[in-house]
Formats: C-alpha cells, sequence, structure tokens
C-alpha cells in the first residue's frame, strides 16, 4: 500500500530546478550568504540543482505565509522564469504556511525540516539509521495531512484495515502512521538495549570512548580516518556520515582507545531527528572524553559552535564530561589568522589547532588526548570483603573494571578512575 510519505516524495526528484529561500529575520551570529550556501549545500546533497538562491528581509512573519504578500508574488515570479519544480525554504513552516505558498507559488514547497530528513533518508546505511529516519518522517508527516492529502478529505465505508464506517480515509491514514510508529518505536528500542549491552561490555574493558561531534562538514570524518587509518567517507558535502563507526586506536600511554565518529550536528537540527537518532548517539552521551571539531574557517563558526551545544544538551550529555575544542580547516585561513589561532590555542588547553587534511596539529591532539585520558582516570587496584557486594556495585557504577578475581575471602578489582572518585571511595563508611 502506498503512503503518503511515499507520494509526498514522489513530487519532485533528483535534477529537479530549486529555487532556496531564506527568510531572514536578521539573525547577528549568522551571515546570510553563508547560511544561503549551506541550504543550498543540503539540497545539492540530494541531487536538486539550485538555480537561484534569495534572502527576503522578514521583519514580522505572516500567520499565512511567514514571508509578506508582495515577496511572495515576487518569488512567483521567480519560480515561473526559472522553471523551478520546488522551493526549499530556509525556515520551519507550519502545515497552513505550506499549503498556502504552494497554491501561490504553483509548486512544490518543503521546509528545512523537510529537507533534512529527505537527506537522512537517501543517507542512512544500516537498518538502525533506516528505522530512525522512517519514524523521524512519519512524527514529521503526521501533522501534514491536512496539506498533503486534502484530496482524500472523504467518507467511505470499511472493508478491513481500511477502517469502519464513516471513517475519512485522512483518519485512516493517521491511524495506520500511529501504528507504524508505534511498531518502529518497538524496533528501536530493542536496538537500543542491544547497544547498550555491547556498550555495557565495553566499559568493562579498559577501553575509554572518545567521541568526535561538530557541525556537519567540519571535517570530522577526515579526522578520523587521519587518526584511524580508516577509509570513512569524507567528502566536501553535508551529512556525508551519518551512522556511527567505531575504531581502535593506540594512543601515547593507552593500551586501546575506542574512537567513534558520529552524525554531524546542524542549526535547527529536526526535533524528531534528535529523538530518533538518540539511539545512534548515546556513543555520545557515555563517551569519556568528547573533541569538538569546529571549522574555523567558516564565516558562521561561533553560531555552529552555540547548535553544537544545544544539541548535545538536548541529548543529555553530562557537563563534566571531559572534551577538547578542536579548531580544524587551518589550511583555509589567510596567514594572520592562521597564526593567531595556532596562538590562541597555544595559551589554552582545551584547545587545538589543526588541519585534518593536511595533518598540522594532528600529533598534538594525540598527545593531548592521551595525557587528558591518563590525567583523568587512573587505575588503582582494591580489595574487598568477598561478600561487600554494595562495595563492588559502586565500583561498577562510577568506574571501569578492568580486571577482578576472588576467593572465599577477599575480591580484588583493578579499576579505572578519576582521583575525586577514588577519594569518595575511601571514604566510604568513614
Amino acid at each position: 500500500m502506498s503512503t503518503g510519505f511515499e507520494r509526498d516524495r514522489d513530487e519532485f526528484a533528483r535534477g529537479t530546478r530549486a529555487i532556496v529561500v531564506l527568510p531572514d529575520q536578521g539573525d547577528p551570529l549568522r551571515d546570510a550568504g553563508a547560511r544561503l550556501e549551506e541550504t543550498a549545500g543540503l539540497a545539492a546533497a540530494i541531487g536538486v540543482e539550485v538555480t537561484e538562491k534569495i534572502a527576503y528581509r522578514v521583519r514580522t512573519p505572516r500567520a499565512a505565509t511567514l514571508i509578506g504578500s508582495g515577496q511572495a508574488d515576487l518569488l512567483a515570479v521567480e519560480v515561473q522564469q526559472e522553471e523551478a519544480g520546488l522551493v526549499v525554504f530556509d525556515a520551519s513552516l507550519s502545515p497552513i504556511q505550506q499549503r498556502n505558498l504552494e497554491t501561490i507559488l504553483k509548486t512544490k514547497v518543503i521546509d528545512r525540516t523537510g529537507l533534512i530528513l529527505e537527506i537522512f533518508g537517501e543517507r542512512a546505511a544500516t537498518a538502525e539509521g533506516r528505522l530512525q529516519v522512517e519514524l523521524a518522517h512519519l512524527d514529521y508527516q503526521a501533522g501534514r495531512l491536512v496539506r498533503s492529502w486534502t484530496h482524500l478529505e472523504r467518507q467511505r465505508g470499511g472493508f478491513g484495515f481500511l477502517g469502519g464506517p464513516g471513517e475519512t480515509q485522512i483518519e485512516a491514514d493517521r491511524r495506520l502512521i500511529r501504528d507504524r510508529m508505534a511498531k518502529l518505536r518497538r524496533e528501536l528500542d530493542q536496538v537500543s538495549r542491544t547497544r547498550g549491552l555491547h556498550r555495557d561490555r565495553r566499559q568493562r574493558a579498559p577501553w575509554p570512548v572518545i567521541a568526535l561531534v561538530g557541525y556537519t562538514n567540519a571535517g570530522k570524518s577526515t579526522l578520523f580516518n587521519r587518526l584511524t587509518g580508516a577509509d570513512v567517507m569524507a567528502e566536501n558535502l553535508l551529512f556525508a556520515t551519518l551512522d556511527p563507526t567505531l575504531r581502535q586506536i593506540h594512543l601515547p600511554g593507552i593500551d586501546k582507545a575506542i574512537l567513534s565518529d558520529t552524525v554531524g550536528f546542524v542549526s535547527d537540527l529536526p526535533t524528531q531527528l534528535v529523538a530518533a537518532f538518540k539511539a545512534t548517539l548515546e556513543e555520545v552521551v557515555s563517551a569519556d572524553l568528547l573533541i569538538h571539531v569546529r571549522d574555523i574557517a567558516h564565516p558562521d563558526t561561533e553560531a555552529q559552535r552555540a547548535d553544537v551545544e544545544t544539541v548535545l544538551t538536548e541529548l543529555g550529555v553530562d557537563e563534566q564530561t571531559p572534551r577538547f575544542e578542536v579548531w580544524n580547516k587551518l589550511d583555509l585561513l589567510p596567514p594572520e589568522e592562521h597564526q593567531a589561532a595556532v596562538a590562541k590555542a597555544d595559551r589554552d588547553p582545551d584547545l587545538i589547532a589543526i588541519s585534518a587534511l593536511s595533518g598540522e596539529g594532528v600529533p598534538a591532539l594525540i598527545e593531548r588526548v592521551a595525557a587528558k585520558l591518563t590525567g583523568a582516570h587512573r587505575r588503582y587496584t582494591i580489595e574487598l570483603d568477598a561478600g561487600d557486594g554494595a562495595a563492588a556495585a559502586w565500583l561498577h557504577a562510577h568506574g571501569k573494571v578492568i580486571d577482578q578475581s576472588a576467593d572465599d575471602l577477599k575480591a580484588t578489582y583493578t579499576v579505572r578512575m578519576s582521583d575525586a572518585d577514588f577519594d569518595r571511595f575511601s571514604r566510604r563508611g568513614a
């Protein structure tokens, strides 16, 4: 049975001519030109041919169309002249706004959320990724049936699963979507439990987890490949990485560590995707160290930094988790800015300036990461009474139990934990 989601996607295809529109509300942290380029890049990521990029100053958003009526009329002329089959709004549109704009422009309209969901739908490579994208897209589409399926607002008799007497087509489709979403959530819960078991197994091993995070196209995958010798897809392409990739790496003073390359974040990341990808991003939440990779050459680098921190907070990442900020793409900076970035990084112990492409600064990054991990957590050998289950549980909860042995009287644990946690453990019951 064809779904509304499938019909919606069929309304435009690869190679469709498109206009990108930015309703500019005067964000002081963002450059309008850079924002238009980013959205055009997002559209290009699904094979759309962007023929025009337009920014409209919007002082008071209109409930019916977001942009002003005069601006909408001008845009309709542009659509006709460019023979555009798609208009991409770099904003969140309500279902009513989307429907009204499609009526005025006489062409397909999608907003930023819909565009990002399209990209994720094309790029998800694993079964888990596809489940997450489908769940997010159904959640998004459920509120838009009034826009996409107005021709289905009619009553019909019921036959089997198609609904009872008097149920409208749109009600039946909403019910089908709810049922499908419930099934997807059950499947993702199972995936999350399995991932949790794997993570618990790793946490019992002496391997710290390092997660690369950052704005999309910041260079995480290029850095991942340089650190691991892997060949993860690393292109000048937004959302090149969707599914997490884990590799073992060797660091000075540490036998092994797990490095995780994660999906890039983006401004206004759809809440449906944050929720759906939470299972995938659990590697970030449970990491021992976060490496926040920034494209320091991008005009919106400060705004991108804020976007990443916002998503990390939404995911529930502990603010106390050790982290580095890595200023990447030094090779793209003019000489004066290059020198200034390196000088600032030399003064800040939590900041490192590198070029993942050329390798500049990467050896220093490796040394600093190893020092951070070994300094934050040391190995301790602890003896407990064999029957002291509470103390054993505390060690498992607050440290990483590397090894353990026991006889009738004593249990010996080798644990990696911070000095502060060891001090807390030593004072238990004191």
